[in-house]
């Protein structure tokens, strides 16, 4: 998973074109923490047809209030550098990837 800050969003994913996946987190939280291996998972499974990325939210405020990431995690998952659709919470491996394979 690429780090990203509200230095690189825009490179990393504003302008890229592939499809992509934001992790929208903060150290402290647990729930982010659980998630982890799930988001791993499926980083390895779609590893040449999705960009996974992560966004600490204590490091990056705004990146978070500009895309609602008021609970963590929040997934924003990206096409063509525009936000499509957003999961929040803790969330079972099944439907995390049912979500996925609906951004391809």
């Amino acid at each position: 998973m690429i780090d990203v800050t509200e230095k690189t969003f825009e490179i990393e994913i504003r302008r890229c074109r592939e499809p992509i996946v934001v992790m929208f987190y903060a150290d402290w939280c647990g729930k982010c923490a659980m998630m982890k291996d799930v988001v791993e998972e499926a980083e390895k499974k779609y590893k040449r047809k999705l960009k996974f990325c992560a966004v600490e939210i204590e490091e990056s405020p705004g990146l978070a209030e500009e895309y609602g990431a008021d609970i963590v995690p929040t997934f924003v998952l990206f096409k063509n550098g525009k936000a499509e659709s957003m999961m929040q919470g803790l969330l079972d491996e099944k439907v995390f990837d049912e979500r996925i394979r609906k951004l391809l």
